[in-house]
């Protein structure tokens, strides 16, 4: 394989994933911690989320009466592993970026407080059994990017994700571990899902990818920004570019249209069950917090003004009803949205996520 980065990083992740339980909030014995009152800063763990500009905060802090200071950890692994490493004792009193492939781990480990909010406003094929949790604040569809550029006479576009095991792809798939990275677990979901949920057949799949030379990366952005040859990665130091297929989102060919004057080489690739709706929350760490000022946050977050800008200034899709992507510069004409909104049903499998990315790592580590 051409990248194996971090393994003895890779396996503690793993190991700190958790367990999927029963799907249905908090678990019953958490404790959930009083309220700090009172105090006018108010901390977010978060990572670099580009919508949370100066000029947003500022907004913020100005109408609410709060500072603002910012815990940045890379991804959204890294926001669940800072509330695992502060557990009952947590630095921040809002965690903004957990999405609904890390949320029952956090629940599960009763990471997390219920909040008081009742949103009005939020799309309603959003709701799911972690509404008392977290409240939606953007979403989007992972699903592979293809670079048109690189088809050919020898190399012609997959129809499904088995094609990608033959030879004409050798060292040309790019993918984000599902140990260190959201959109990377959130495509090992759509795997299982696309092998109706049989663990062997997933498995073999990913050892074939291997034997493929498939290129494994630690995280979105060096799948994207180094390894794939079709997006705004050619303009990056350092970029690569040996990878025509990469994880990424169905809308990520719209961004880069929208920036690009209506040109892109990049498509997005749907094939049934291999995509997959990810859904970012901002949720309420268990302990003593300043959960008011949480909540105001959250609430700003969520009004029209703020929201609405998510397609542009975070890149992902507003949670707002009657709000879409631009159609300006051919940022939603080159958006596919999948036919059927797919979400991984633990129900239907008996091992936990745990388990799941151990034998993953089993088949791809060693």
């Amino acid at each position: 394989m051409k990248q194996l980065f971090a393994v003895v990083t890779l396996v503690c992740v793993a190991q700190l994933s958790g367990c999927i339980g029963s799907m249905n909030g908090p678990t019953e014995d958490c404790t959930f911690a009083e309220d700090v009152k009172n105090s006018d800063t108010l901390y977010i763990l978060s990572y670099d989320i580009l919508a949370f500009d100066d000029e947003m905060i500022q907004s913020f802090e100005q109408t609410y009466g709060y500072t603002v200071e910012f815990i940045l950890a890379d991804d959204a692994g890294g926001i669940l592993n800072q509330l695992m490493l502060t557990k009952g004792k947590p630095q921040a009193d809002l965690a903004i970026g957990l999405d609904n492939t890390y949320m029952q781990t956090a629940i599960d480990f009763c990471l997390l407080k219920p909040h008081k909010m009742e949103p009005e406003n939020v799309q309603s094929h959003l709701s799911t059994t972690y509404d008392s949790i977290g409240v939606p604040f953007d979403y989007g569809f992972v699903c592979l990017n293809l670079d048109a550029t690189q088809l050919n006479d020898n190399r012609t576009e997959p129809t499904t994700i088995d094609d990608l095991t033959k030879i004409e792809w050798y060292g040309k798939v790019s993918i984000p571990s599902p140990l260190t990275s959201s959109p990377g677990r959130a495509f090992f979901f759509s795997t299982l899902m696309n092998y109706e949920y049989d663990v062997e057949r997933t498995l073999e799949w990913w050892r074939s990818m291997k034997q493929n030379d498939l290129i494994i990366t630690t995280g979105w952005t060096e799948s994207y920004e180094i390894h794939y040859s079709g997006g705004y990665g050619v303009w990056t130091e350092g970029h690569i570019g040996d990878a025509a297929i990469t994880v990424s989102y169905c809308h990520s060919p719209g961004v880069e249209a929208f920036f690009s004057e209506n040109s892109t080489f990049s498509t997005a690739v749907l094939y049934e069950h291999t995509h997959f709706k990810q859904i970012e929350y901002a949720t309420i760490p268990n302990g003593k917090v300043n959960s008011d000022a949480a909540t105001k946050f959250i609430q700003y977050l969520l009004t029209t003004e703020i929201n609405q800008k998510m397609p542009t200034s975070n890149y992902m899709y507003s949670v707002l009803n009657h709000t879409d992507l631009p159609a300006e510069s051919g940022y939603k004409w080159n958006s596919p949205t999948p036919q059927s909104e797919l979400s991984f049903d633990q129900q239907k499998i008996e091992l936990t996520i745990d388990e799941l990315l151990m034998k993953w790592s089993e088949v791809m580590l060693s």
